[in-house]
C-alpha cells in the first residue's frame, strides 16, 4: 500500500494552497516525552494526521495490539485535532476507541477498564492558548519517554508512515461516569471537611466538583465552568497566580484544604486551612510520611525539582522509607516508580503517581486529592497547617521559568552544566561554600555545604528554562543560591526574561 500524505515539511505560510495539501510538523515539537505544538503555526491538521499515522505504524513495530484509547481536553481547537489524529491512526489499520471530552487520567483509566493497550490523549495540559499536543503510550500505566518519541518524529518527519488494513472507529459513551465510580468506590471521607475544587475553567470541571462530592466533603466549586479561553488564568497549580486565588478562596470559605487542577487533570495543587500554598514536593513529604507509617520499607522516586526533605526528614529516616532523586517528567517518574517497585512517585510540578492499593500508577490529580482527603480523615485531630508545620523548614522558591528557544535550551543548559562542574572540579566556591555534589541526571542540580541547592534544566514541554532553588538554613541562602545561577544564566543571551521571580 501507499501512504495517502506526503512527508511533512517544518514550515508553511498559512493561507496558501500548499498548507491545505501538505503537512505542517515543526520538527521542535516532539519533546522528550509528549508532542506539543503552537496549533496552526506550528502543525497543522494534514501534520495531525501525519502524527497519528506514524503513532499507528509505530504501534505495529512494537508488535503492538493495535488499538487505542483516544480523548481530547476542552480547547476550542481540540476536537478536531482529535478527528485528524484519527483518520491518521484509523489509515495505519487500528481500531479506535473515542472517549470524547476527558482528562488525561481518564484515557489511562480507559485503557484498563476497556482492556486497550494503547493511549494518545490530545492536550496542551496548562500550556497557554493557541498550544495543542498529545501524550501517548503503549504499555498501561507508561506513556512514552525519549527513546518512543524519537523514534516516532524518525517516522513522521521522514514520511516513513504505513498504510494498513483493519482501521476501525468505536465512539465510547459513558467513561466519565465510569471513572467517577471508579474513584469514589469504597471511598468515604468521615470527617467533616469542606474542600474548594479549583479548576480554572479547564477540563477539570466537568469531573472533580461531583468526584468530591461523592466523597461525603463539602464542596465550593471554583472556576468549574468550562471555558476554553481560560478568562482568568491558565490552569496550572504552578503558578502563583492560580495557588493566589485558590488562597483567597479558602479565606473566604473558610475552607480545609483547596485543591487546583491543571487543564488535562492529572496534576494537583494545594493550599492549606490558613491559606498557605504548599508547593507539590511537600506535600509529597507529609503523604510519604503517612504512607510509610503503614506500609515498612517504603520506597518512593520524587523528580530532581523537588525538597531534599525527602533525603534528610527524621520521619521518613524513621519509618525506614527509601528516596531515589530522578529526572523531571511524568513519563521519566512513572516508569522509575514502575521500575522500582515504589510505593508513590512525586513531582514538584503536582504530578502524584500512586500504585498498588491507592492507584494504577499513573498521574491523575483527583487520586492525588483523594490521597490527601484519606490522610486526613487518618489523622482527624491534625489541620493540614499542622501537617505542614510538622515538617523540618526550608526556603523553597517556585518554579521559575525564563523564556529559551526550544532550539538551542538543551545546549544552553549543556554549558551551564559544564560551567558548575568546572567550578566543582576547581574547588571554587558557590553562595560562600563549599560545593557539596553536582547532580546531572536531569541538567545540574548543584548543592553547597549547608545544603542549600539550585537546579536548572531545560524545560520539557515549552520554549523555557527551569530554575528552583531551596534552603534549609535560611532566606538569605535562598536567595544567593538564585542570584548566582541567575548570573551564570545572564551570560548565556540566549535566556530571555522569568515569567516571576523570587
Amino acid at each position: 500500500m501507499t501512504e495517502i500524505l506526503p512527508a511533512p515539511v517544518p514550515e508553511l505560510s498559512p493561507n496558501t494552497i500548499a498548507y491545505e495539501t501538505v503537512p505542517l510538523v515543526k520538527p521542535t515539537g516532539f519533546r522528550e516525552y509528549d508532542a506539543r505544538w503552537l496549533f496552526k503555526n506550528e502543525i497543522n491538521l494534514l501534520g495531525v494526521q501525519a502524527l497519528g499515522q506514524g503513532l499507528g505504524t509505530l504501534i505495529r513495530e512494537f508488535g503492538v495490539a493495535p488499538r487505542i484509547v483516544v480523548g481530547h481536553d476542552f480547547r476550542e481547537y481540540s476536537l478536531s485535532i482529535k478527528q485528524a489524529l484519527t483518520v491518521g491512526l484509523m489509515t495505519a489499520g487500528v481500531e479506535v476507541n473515542d472517549i470524547g471530552l476527558a482528562l488525561s487520567p481518564v484515557a489511562y483509566f480507559a485503557q484498563f477498564d476497556l482492556d486497550v493497550p494503547c493511549v494518545a490523549m490530545v492536550t496542551a495540559s496548562h500550556n497557554e492558548n493557541g498550544w495543542t499536543g498529545v501524550k501517548m503510550g503503549a504499555a498501561r500505566p507508561l506513556t512514552f519517554g525519549p527513546d518512543e518519541m524519537s523514534r516516532l518524529k524518525e517516522i513522521v518527519l521522514s514520511g516513513a508512515y504505513k498504510s494498513f488494513d483493519g482501521g476501525a472507529y468505536k465512539a465510547v459513551p459513558g467513561m466519565r461516569e465510569r471513572y467517577i465510580d471508579d474513584l469514589v468506590t469504597g471511598v468515604k471521607i468521615d470527617r467533616k471537611l469542606k474542600v474548594i475544587a479549583a479548576c480554572g475553567n479547564g477540563t477539570a470541571g466537568a469531573y472533580a466538583p461531583e468526584t468530591l462530592e461523592r466523597l461525603g466533603v463539602e464542596v465550593a466549586p471554583m472556576d468549574a465552568d468550562l471555558d476554553f479561553t481560560f478568562p482568568k488564568y491558565n490552569p496550572n497549580p504552578e503558578d502563583l497566580e492560580m495557588l493566589h486565588a485558590m488562597r483567597d478562596a479558602v479565606k473566604e470559605h473558610g475552607a480545609d484544604v483547596a485543591f487546583g487542577f491543571d487543564g488535562d487533570g492529572d496534576r494537583c495543587g494545594v493550599v492549606d486551612d490558613e491559606g498557605e500554598e504548599i508547593f507539590a514536593d511537600k506535600i509529597g513529604v507529609m503523604l510519604a510520611r503517612d504512607l510509610s507509617s503503614v506500609n515498612e520499607n517504603a520506597k518512593f522516586v520524587v523528580d530532581v525539582k523537588s525538597t531534599g526533605l525527602f533525603a534528610t526528614d527524621p520521619v521518613l529516616i524513621e519509618n525506614g522509607a527509601e528516596t531515589t532523586y530522578w529526572k523531571t517528567g511524568h513519563s521519566y517518574i512513572k516508569r522509575k516508580s514502575h521500575d522500582m517497585d515504589a510505593l508513590a512517585g512525586f513531582e514538584k510540578s503536582g504530578h502524584f503517581f500512586f500504585r498498588g492499593d491507592v492507584g494504577r500508577g499513573y498521574d491523575d490529580g483527583l487520586v492525588a486529592a483523594i490521597a490527601i482527603l484519606r490522610m486526613l480523615a487518618r489523622n482527624p485531630a491534625e489541620k493540614l497547617s499542622d501537617m505542614r508545620k510538622a515538617l523540618p523548614r526550608t526556603w523553597q522558591s517556585p518554579t521559575m521559568s525564563p523564556k529559551c528557544a526550544d532550539e538551542v535550551k538543551y545546549d544552553v543548559v549543556a554549558r551551564v552544566v559544564k560551567e558548575i562542574e568546572r567550578r566543582a572540579a576547581a574547588g571554587e566556591p558557590i553562595i560562600n561554600q563549599k560545593i557539596r555534589d553536582v547532580v546531572t541526571v536531569n541538567g545540574v542540580r548543584v548543592t553547597a555545604a549547608d545544603g542549600t541547592w539550585g537546579l536548572v534544566r531545560a524545560s520539557s514541554n515549552k520554549p523555557e528554562l527551569v530554575v528552583v532553588v531551596e534552603s534549609p538554613t535560611s532566606e538569605e541562602a535562598m536567595r544567593a543560591m538564585f542570584a548566582e545561577l541567575d548570573e551564570i544564566l545572564s551570560a548565556h543571551p540566549e535566556v530571555g526574561a522569568y515569567n516571576q521571580k523570587i
